[in-house]
């Protein structure tokens, strides 16, 4: 799990390894991660991009950049949040994600809320 907060924002992640859609055979690990994203700040903030850093267990790394998440760019009033589930497939049993959402407060300066590193890994690939 990861969780970060930055400017007031709380990112939080639970990955999850989905056996059913997987083949290990073929190179192919699909996971999942849960995000949550709550505004324990003072001021509305909206959330306009993301950005991926993904590293497979290799030391393969994949940026990925764009707009909002899952088709929406949430607008956080303080005390609110949002949550999503999205997907990641990889070609190793073990990797990392971390990066960062551009956020925007309605009454300050844009700024990046940080995602902490966390691990995409098949259950017992690790000791």
């Amino acid at each position: 799990m990861s969780d970060t907060v930055t400017q007031g924002v709380r990112i939080q992640v639970k990955p999850q390894y989905v056996a059913e859609q997987s083949s290990p055979e073929r190179g192919h690990y699909l996971f999942t991660y849960h995000i949550t994203i709550r505004n324990e700040g003072s001021t509305t903030v909206q959330l306009l991009s993301r950005h991926w850093v993904i590293t497979d267990g290799e030391g393969r790394c994949e940026e990925v950049r764009g707009p909002g998440v899952v088709g929406n760019q949430p607008v956080l009033k303080p005390g609110e949040q949002f949550q999503y589930t999205s997907g990641c497939p990889l070609t190793t049993p073990v990797g990392t994600m971390h990066g960062s959402f551009h956020m925007v407060p309605i009454d300050g300066a844009p700024f990046e809320a940080a995602i902490a590193p966390f691990r995409l890994a098949v259950p017992r690939a690790l000791n």
